[in-house]
């Protein structure tokens, strides 16, 4: 649809007209007999001008400057690229590019969230021949993605980056909760505070009564409902209740401590799905087929932000030669 937007420029006609100028010539016989001759009109003739030939220049300009920023045109320059996910492993990265022919072919390192959406927003750059190849650990898209050329992708998981989270219990019996936290092993690992900080992350409150108005955090695990009055509206999902308050989101259960190891591992698994958020999952080896149902991209070409710069001055000189042409 892109390419439609070069129409418009047809609307250069209108500062044409807008700035033809007819010019009428009379002419007349000073003849001294003309008296004895018929009477005729004076002819006249139109004679195609341009006032100000400057500001019909700038405002043509800018109309053209326009057009094609609307259009977005791009010329295709790249070659064979190797698009290399962040913290991929170089050797294997070196292998994977020779074993598909492309040991010399350029490469664009970069986060790998960002790898497939950036391909496909830039996909026009590539010249029609050229071979893209991603490696990495990729996360796996929501959407399978198509594009209008072959891309092949190799991935590899790696190793999960370690995190903490940090937690701070208020409650008669601790280590019963110390429990649950103790347990859990990957590379999440809980550290219970001993004071509620601004790193806490959660706020498990074992106490009859509301704890002080300034405390905050991002999720609290409460178990006394009367203490907190929001929780009348709360709603249950995975068998606890949810409600969001001015403290933070509270969470509700009265089969809080969990008593074996299925509730416990449930209570953390839906912690982590519902607060923290799904770990990603590396997308599969693949190569993706030209695809003739491809949509085009957002406008987004390289020449897209020069001709917005373009398209800024010209306007400018265009307002500054006008007011000066008024005065």
């Amino acid at each position: 649809m892109n390419g439609l937007w070069w129409l418009g420029l047809a609307s250069l006609a209108l500062p044409l007209w807008w700035h033809r100028k007819k010019r009428e010539q009379h002419k007349a016989e000073p003849l001294a007999t003309a008296r004895f001759l018929p009477r005729t009109e004076p002819r006249q003739t139109r004679v195609w001008r341009f006032s100000d030939p400057l500001l019909l220049l700038l405002r043509c300009l800018l109309l053209a400057t326009l057009v094609a920023w609307l259009a977005d045109p791009v010329f295709p320059w790249r070659g064979d690229t190797v698009i290399v996910a962040e913290g991929t492993d170089p050797a294997w990265t070196d292998r994977q590019a020779t074993q598909a022919g492309l040991a010399r072919a350029e490469r664009i390192v970069m986060p790998a969230h960002q790898a497939i959406a950036w391909l496909r927003t830039h996909e026009r750059e590539w010249k029609p021949g050229a071979r893209l190849l991603i490696v990495g650990d990729i996360p796996m898209p929501a959407t399978l993605p198509v594009f209008g050329r072959t891309v092949e992708m190799r991935t590899q998981a790696s190793a999960p980056a370690r995190s903490e989270r940090h937690v701070y219990i208020e409650s008669d019996r601790p280590q019963e909760w110390r429990r649950l936290f103790a347990a859990l092993d990957g590379p999440e690992r809980v550290v219970v505070d001993a004071a509620p900080g601004a790193k806490t992350e959660l706020i498990v409150w074992d106490r009859p009564g509301a704890p002080p108005a300034s405390l905050r955090a991002p999720l609290w695990w409460v178990l006394d409902p009367a203490a907190f009055p929001e929780m009348s509206k709360a709603r249950e999902a995975g068998g606890v209740l949810h409600a969001d308050s001015a403290r933070g989101r509270l969470w509700l259960s009265k089969s809080w401590p969990p008593r074996d190891a299925d509730a416990a591992r449930a209570l953390v698994e839906h912690w982590q799905q519902v607060h923290v958020g799904p770990r990603p999952y590396t997308a599969p080896s693949r190569v993706f087929t030209a695809s003739k149902d491809a949509r085009a991209p957002e406008p987004s070409g390289a020449l897209r932000d020069m001709l917005l710069a373009a398209l800024v001055a010209l306007f400018v000189l265009e307002r500054l030669l006008t007011h000066a042409r008024k005065r």
